[in-house]
């Protein structure tokens, strides 16, 4: 197949173009154009707007975005110009190919829902908080809004993603243990939902060549993991025995109060989201794919994501 992937120099991108170009040809879209190993041409969005200089593909798996900015520090329309503008356009782009006959969005897991209470399922009502999931809800919407019979478009929703090159949380973390600092809130015990690279190159690559309906389909391992037990993996692959300290939760409770008040690391909103349950059903893209289970244990995925990191 020809498949253009917009976004195509960032981490999932450069995963996908290592996966997919062995079996296809590859075609990028960015607002980089270096020359990378398995794309045949990166174009710059302009080109959408000059009629025949993009050659025609079979696929677009549309990746480009603004992350969500954990400072908080973006401001709320250029989530918009980029998330949900710069999607319409590519999403145009494709309704008129006469040869593109797939459509990839990727969302994200916080479009449905900032929190979980239970498993998160395809059928939730979306209820996004900020312009991060508003923006890319949005996009959905123009996506659901303008659907056609003889095209098939998926709208994914992953959970964290990981694996070789991830830049994010995961990092941050990662340097946190191998300092040696005690992790204190052992006596939160959350469960997380994770999707590992590999994972969702399966997904990606199963998409592509099966004949699956038209839909939304969140994304993630199999294994939902508590944060005690990611300190665990991470320790494990660092030769070092886990300092996991279950401290009083309304100790943690009131030195984030405190830690808000006097604009420290951890206030009440990081140890929310630090804490938390988010736990994801991936049955519904299994069903589709015709598999029981995704070949990559989440424990798996994560210790090479982790060897990665060395």
């Amino acid at each position: 197949m020809k498949i253009l992937i917009t976004g195509v120099h960032g981490f999932v991108g450069t995963n996908l173009v290592k996966a997919l170009s062995k079996e296809h040809l590859i075609y990028g879209m960015d607002i980089i154009s270096p020359i990378k190993e398995g794309v045949r041409f990166t174009f710059s969005w302009d080109y959408l707007d000059k009629p025949g200089e993009i050659p025609e593909v079979d696929a677009i798996i549309h990746l480009a975005g603004k992350a969500h900015d954990t400072k908080n520090e973006a401001a709320a329309d250029v989530y918009f110009k980029v998330n949900t503008d710069l999607t319409k356009k590519i999403y145009d782009y494709f309704l008129k190919s006469n040869r593109a006959k797939k459509f990839i969005f990727f969302s994200t897991a916080k479009a449905a829902a900032d929190k979980v209470d239970g498993v998160l399922t395809e059928d939730v009502t979306p209820s996004p908080v900020g312009p991060y999931g508003e923006s890319k809800i949005a996009a959905e919407k123009y996506i659901q809004d303008h659907l056609r019979d003889d095209k098939q478009v998926y709208i994914l929703r992953p959970c964290m993603i990981h694996g070789p090159g991830n830049k994010g949380n995961l990092n941050l973390l990662y340097g946190v243990v191998k300092k040696g600092i005690p992790w204190p809130l052992g006596a939160f015990e959350n469960r997380r939902t994770f999707t590992s690279i590999e994972n969702l190159n399966f997904v990606i690559e199963g998409l592509l060549t099966k004949d699956v309906p038209t839909g939304i389909y969140n994304m993630g391992d199999d294994e939902a993991l508590s944060t005690n037990e990611l300190i665990e993996e991470i320790c494990k692959s660092l030769g070092k025995n886990a300092h996991i300290w279950k401290l009083p939760k309304g100790l943690m409770n009131g030195v984030a109060k405190i830690g808000g008040a006097l604009h420290l690391p951890l206030d009440s909103e990081r140890l929310r989201k630090l804490t938390e349950n988010y736990i994801s059903s991936n049955d519904k893209i299994k069903k589709a794919l015709g598999v029981e289970k995704m070949p990559v244990d989440a424990r798996v995925g994560l210790q090479k994501t982790l060897e990665s990191f060395k």
